[in-house]
Order: C-alpha cells, then sequence, then structure tokens
C-alpha cells in the first residue's frame, strides 16, 4: 500500500483529474478504483478529502460538458462511436435511451454507477436538445454523488485495501496466470458472440425516394408507416410523416399487437 499511497501524494490530485476526465469522455479508465484509492489516501492523511473531491468532480463535469456539447451537434453519429466496441451499438444506444425513458432526466443523477448509460447518458441529453442549464444541475448532483460515494469506500476501508494489496503482491505470479487466461477466455467468447450475431449486422432498408414513389402509386393503401422514435426525441406535438402512426419503442409487445396484418410496414426513428 505504501509505493500507492506514496504515488498518490506526489501526483494524487493530477491522476485523478485525468482519469476521471477521460472517463467521462468515453475511455475505459478505472475511475472508481481510482476513487477508493484517493479515499484511502485521503484517511492516511495523504491527500485533502475537500481538494480530491473537488479535483473528480471538476474531471467529471468537464468530461460530461464535452460530451454534452458534441452530442448536440454530431448527434446520433457520437453515440454510434461510443457504442462501436458492443456487440450491437443500436442495442448499446437504445439501452441508454430507454433508462431516460424509465427515469427521465433523473437519469443524469443515477448514470455513473450504470456501466455503458455513464458514457452515453451526456451525449444523449445533448442530442435530446436538453436545456443546458438543466443538464449541469443534474450532472453536478450526480458527479458529486458518484465521486462521494467512492471516496467514502476508500476512506472506510483504507485498512483492509492495505491487507488485499499486500496478499496481492505476495501471489503476483498467480495473479498474472489468472488474467491472462481471464483475457483469453473472454477474447474466444467475444469472438463466437461476433460469429453468432454478425448476420444481424445488416437491417434491410428503403431509399425515401422509392417509398415516396410507392405511397404516391396505386399501391399507397397497402402501405402503414410507424414512427419509433425513442423516447425523449418524440413528443405528442412532434412533426410526423403524413400518415404515419405512433407505437412506443419501450412497449413493443403490445404495440405490435395494434399494428395492421394486410399492410407493409415501414418504420423510421430518429
Amino acid at each position: 500500500m505504501h509505493p500507492l499511497l506514496s504515488m498518490l501524494a506526489r501526483h494524487g490530485y493530477a491522476l485523478t483529474f485525468l482519469l476521471l476526465l477521460a472517463e467521462s469522455i468515453g475511455f475505459p479508465f478505472p475511475a472508481a478504483i481510482a476513487l477508493v484509492a484517493c479515499g484511502a489516501g485521503v484517511a492516511s492523511h495523504t491527500l485533502s478529502g475537500p481538494g480530491v473531491l473537488l479535483t473528480a468532480v471538476v474531471g467529471l463535469i468537464l468530461g460530461d460538458i464535452i460530451q454534452f456539447w458534441l452530442g448536440r451537434y454530431a448527434g446520433w453519429a457520437l453515440l454510434g462511436f461510443l457504442c462501436r466496441l458492443s456487440l450491437n451499438p443500436e442495442t448499446c444506444i437504445l439501452r441508454s435511451a430507454e433508462s431516460f425513458y424509465k427515469r427521465g432526466k433523473v437519469t443524469l443523477i443515477v448514470a455513473k454507477f450504470i456501466p455503458g448509460v455513464n458514457t452515453m447518458a451526456a451525449p444523449l441529453a445533448g442530442s435530446m436538445k436538453m436545456r443546458f442549464a438543466q443538464f449541469l444541475r443534474l450532472d453536478v448532483a450526480g458527479a458529486s454523488l458518484y465521486c462521494t460515494t467512492y471516496l467514502t469506500v476508500g476512506y472506510l476501508s483504507r485498512d483492509f485495501l492495505a491487507a488485499t494489496l499486500d496478499s496481492m503482491h505476495a501471489a503476483s505470479r498467480v495473479m498474472e496466470s489468472i488474467i491472462t487466461v481471464a483475457l483469453l477466455i473472454y477474447a474466444i467468447y467475444r469472438l463466437a458472440q461476433f460469429l453468432k450475431y454478425r448476420r444481424y449486422n445488416i437491417v434491410p432498408r428503403v431509399q425515401v425516394q422509392q417509398l415516396a414513389a410507392r405511397l404516391a402509386s396505386n399501391d399507397a393503401a397497402s402501405v402503414q408507416i410507424v414512427d419509433v422514435r425513442s423516447h425523449g426525441y418524440y413528443d405528442v406535438g412532434a412533426e410526423r410523416i403524413k400518415g404515419s402512426i405512433r407505437i412506443e419503442p419501450n412497449n413493443l409487445e403490445e404495440e405490435i399487437k395494434n399494428l395492421p396484418k394486410d399492410k407493409d410496414i415501414y418504420l423510421y426513428c430518429t
């Protein structure tokens, strides 16, 4: 534990800021672990509690502000990029959008604790045209709660962490072997999942001009257009394609029962 505390004493605030900033803009860095270590540093009087809390919160909020404005102007292109490592990027985005649907804007307060949603929440809020002042209030509350929680865990478990790290150092070679095997198994699993779901990567699509031509023909009566925009991108007053109907994507099992069985159905989303 002493080498870690020594490093925190020299670079603790800078490391905390950079790790929290990196995680909030999408890099897979262990920010929660860093906060726990900083909490232990506070317990040993190596770091200042208010100082490290302020540093961590500022790092998170700065990254979230960057993500918010990128989401506002880059929209789904950014969200797709952030989900690129997912097996199914559209599912990754919809999972985060569903969290907004169920919890509303309060999602920003708990988003940091939910893997996947923590990275997507700020750009989703931006793409949903949330007011920046409202976003900032909720994000500050969420970042403060997140940082305080993990710093407290580290503060209260300093002795346990020290004993754990000493034990891990004594068994470092065993841990290296376990981690290597685990990474190999994970790589094989990801490859198997990729091969399994590869056939779903291509979603049937139709060009706008092609559908417009069909709607202008005598065959228009056999077409039904359906608006399936996610919550946050649709409200009662939103404009829709003429003749389309609205179904709620978070209640598909019930909504599908009401769709016509004798028409070709075309879906459009955000």
